[in-house]
């Protein structure tokens, strides 16, 4: 009586799984050996550098790692940078200033939207900045979308999310002047 309290089902389902599995076993134990005889790569910080050394820099060293983890870092600190100004314009939003005098209010009800229009292009902006830093996790950050030339050191310090090189972005503006795209 002893014996039927084992659950029987759970040999079979056992079995079955062993046997299914003895053909695949076999390549599975060499993928994992050959896995473990290689090296693997030592992640180790990038030191961040310069503005200074970045523009030194020759063009055979174009969005190497350490200047992709300079132009992260930057874009990161921008992306901050523009969140904590929309926190801080919600709560002067939330603040309830009750001014008797109309032409007071009107000013207040000005400054408010003057802030307003300016986290709106920085709601734009933050989009650019995380697609910037998608570029730069896919590898494509630095390079020209249409052209697929090198976009540039001294553009990219400039403006950061610029996914054109100045060549393409200046064919695109007149585009946009002739055809009002």
């Amino acid at each position: 009586m002893a014996t039927t309290t084992k659950k029987p089902t759970s040999k079979k389902v056992t079995q079955v799984t062993e046997t299914k599995s003895e053909d695949v076993k076999t390549p599975v134990k060499e993928k994992a050996m050959t896995e473990k005889a290689k090296p693997k790569p030592i992640n180790k910080p990038i030191e961040l550098i310069t503005e200074a050394v970045l523009v030194k820099m020759s063009d055979k060293d174009y969005m190497n790692p350490a200047q992709l983890e300079f132009f992260k870092d930057r874009l990161q600190k921008l992306r901050d940078d523009i969140l904590k100004n929309a926190d801080a314009t919600t709560e002067n939003l939330r603040e309830n200033i009750l001014v008797p005098d109309p032409a007071d209010r009107a000013t207040i009800e000005e400054e408010h939207a003057l802030e307003l229009r300016t986290r709106d292009r920085e709601r734009k902006l933050l989009k650019k900045v995380e697609q910037a830093l998608g570029r730069i996790e896919s590898g494509e950050y630095g390079w020209c979308e249409e052209t697929g030339e090198a976009i540039g050191v001294s553009r990219l310090l400039a403006r950061p999310t610029a996914n054109l090189s100045l060549e393409a972005q200046e064919r695109r503006e007149l585009r946009q002047k002739l055809f009002g795209d």
